[in-house]
């Protein structure tokens, strides 16, 4: 029987739980009655997990953190040297790092988790967990490095602790580190290890197809962040089959999917987020393929997921997915012509990345980046240089100094700037390219395909224009595709070779009103017009002139619009926060619902 003490502070343990889950919770009374244990002068375990529980309440039911720190620091302290009480001594190292994380302070989260990992190895799950919490900390400061052998640390640990799907788990994130790290020579032999136990796995089928999902996740980006549009189909097309098997309504809950063996009781990230992530990759392959409408689509389907589980559960991830199908959906609208949709929605990623101030430190140079290609369309050459500039000067990302540079070199070919384009060059030498996309090279050769024409030196011209085009053949890369072909065909009007120029132009005017690619469908309309006044033909020189028109007419009303919209002044942000906007925008939830 307890003595009287023991019964107090279990009298008074009980009545906190029991006003914590009432209905509706008595968070104050709680926290007055777990305080109160503290006057019977408990034991050590109880005194250690009683600020346990303060600390967690205070920091789910309350503000104030500070207290809730306190209680957890605690906790940490007192149980470090109480013997088996693995649940309060890793939760506390655990939440407390979190919170440390949260205010910036991962100088204090990493000293804990190092002791935790240390003295947690006899516990496989919470051993694994800590090490994937530390690995977490190191790759989102960039040392990935560090996060990767700590995971690789993960994958033998698990290994020899008989927690085959942990294992998997723990090579799948340091294939996703590495993917991160653009060190694609190690990419290979990891991802292909991780292939094999997945298909050769004999666990259950539930664990099978999670961590399918998870390695198709990674090959999809491995092959989009390569450029290979066309290669990457099989790859999409059974990722789309695996999460549809996943998110079926008999599919279990994602803790019946970790098993039964303690060492595996963990997630990559819930099903349902992984729903959103399968659209996000789809509206990547999308725009580089040059479906624009697939992509609005797919975007539409997933910001309204987004929403939906923002309601119930507002996690940081969210923010993240919505930004990046913003980010190409802008680029989408860009293509086909519709300026002021682009920079409402540029506005809307501001405005989420003025809400969270850690998204625009990782996403800045991707803002400048969307801000230089809205001021191109627009003809604020001066803005676009400097966007592209911002861009460089914010970002460390190869493959986006690269995007940047080339369309840096488009705005000084435009202008006529011989000089800096020339200084521009060397870096953006398909030859010598320091990238490793496809998409990215090609592209490279239009620009300097670009630039002979302007230079009168067709035949050159020609040659970079059909390198172009085999390697945007080879990879279903069809804007580039088109906007070699109209090129081309413009170079054939410059020769008077009327025959090859419609040749060119006629499949780029098709595969444009495909994409729809506005902005090439007036240019080739110009150039038929020429050509079908050439041949002698009125009525198609007509269409073709009423065509031009019609496209003209549509993209100077939208530019109009766009020019007197309070975000336009967005272009002039190159530095600091952003600019107020007159008449704020409607929050993002509202604009996207």
């Amino acid at each position: 029987m307890a003595s009287s003490q023991d019964a107090w502070y279990l009298s008074l343990l009980g009545l906190a739980e029991n006003f914590r889950t009432s209905s509706p919770p008595n968070i104050k009374l709680c926290i007055q009655c777990l305080q109160a244990v503290f006057n019977f002068k408990p034991p050590p375990r109880v005194e250690a997990r009683t600020h346990l529980q303060l600390g967690n309440i205070l920091l789910t039911h309350t503000k104030n953190i500070d207290l809730a720190r306190t209680h957890l620091e605690q906790a940490w302290l007192l149980s470090q040297v109480i013997n088996a009480f693995d649940d309060v001594k890793f939760e506390a190292a655990s939440v407390l790092a979190e919170l440390y994380e949260q205010q910036a302070q991962s100088s204090l989260s990493k000293p804990i988790l190092r002791k935790a990992i240390e003295l947690s190895q006899h516990s496989v799950y919470w051993h694994c967990r800590l090490i994937f919490q530390l690995a977490q900390i190191h790759a989102s400061e960039r040392d990935y490095e560090l996060a990767s052998s700590l995971l690789g640390v993960g994958v033998d640990y698990a290994h020899i602790s008989n927690a085959s799907y942990t294992r998997v788990l723990f090579l799948l994130s340091r294939g996703m580190l590495l993917l991160i790290d653009k060190k694609f020579q190690e990419v290979h032999p990891l991802l292909n290890q991780a292939g094999h136990l997945v298909d050769g796995w004999q666990g259950s089928q539930y664990q099978k197809e999670y961590l399918k999902v998870f390695f198709l996740v990674l090959q999809v980006c491995h092959y989009l962040m390569a450029g290979q549009v066309k290669s990457v189909k099989p790859c999409l097309k059974q990722l789309q089959q695996s999460i549809q098997t996943i998110m079926q309504p008999t599919w279990p809950s994602d803790e019946s999917v970790s098993g039964p063996n303690v060492g595996d009781m963990f997630i990559w990230m819930p099903k349902e987020h992984l729903y959103v992530l399968v659209y996000l990759v789809t509206v990547m392959h999308s725009m580089q393929a040059g479906y624009m409408d697939k992509a609005q689509k797919y975007t539409d389907k997933a910001l309204m997921q987004i929403e939906k589980l923002k309601i119930v559960d507002n996690r940081p991830i969210l923010s993240v997915f919505q930004l990046m199908l913003l980010e190409h959906i802008i680029m989408c609208r860009l293509v086909m012509g519709n300026k002021s949709l682009a920079l409402s929605e540029i506005s809307q990623a501001c405005g989420l990345c003025q809400q969270q101030p850690r998204l625009l430190l990782t996403h800045r140079p991707q803002l400048h980046t969307l801000l230089g290609l809205y001021a191109m369309s627009m003809n604020c050459m001066e803005a676009a240089e400097a966007q592209f500039t911002a861009a460089l000067r914010t970002s460390q990302e190869r493959e986006l100094w690269t995007f940047a540079n080339l369309n840096l070199a488009i705005v000084y070919l435009r202008a006529k700037r011989e000089q800096e384009f020339a200084a521009l060059l060397e870096r953006i030498n398909p030859e010598s390219l320091p990238s490793h996309s496809h998409s990215l090279r090609a592209a490279a050769y239009y620009v300097q395909g670009l630039q002979s024409f302007f230079q009168a030196r067709y035949n050159e011209a020609k040659r970079y224009l059909r390198e172009t085009l085999k390697m945007a053949n080879a990879e279903d890369l069809n804007r580039l595709t088109s906007c070699s072909l109209v090129l081309l065909g413009h170079i054939f009007l410059s020769l008077g070779n009327s025959r090859e120029s419609m040749n060119m132009v006629t499949p780029a005017m098709q595969l444009a009103s495909k994409i729809p690619d506005v902005h090439v469908q007036l240019w080739a309309s110009a150039i038929l017009k020429d050509l079908y006044r050439m041949c002698g033909d009125p009525v198609r020189e007509n269409e073709a002139f009423q065509m031009h028109c019609n496209f003209s007419q549509m993209l100077l009303k939208d530019h109009f619009q766009a020019s007197q919209m309070a975000e336009h002044n967005l272009i002039h942000w190159t530095e600091g926060n952003f600019p107020m906007l007159v008449g704020n925008p409607p929050s993002t939830s509202d604009t996207l619902l």
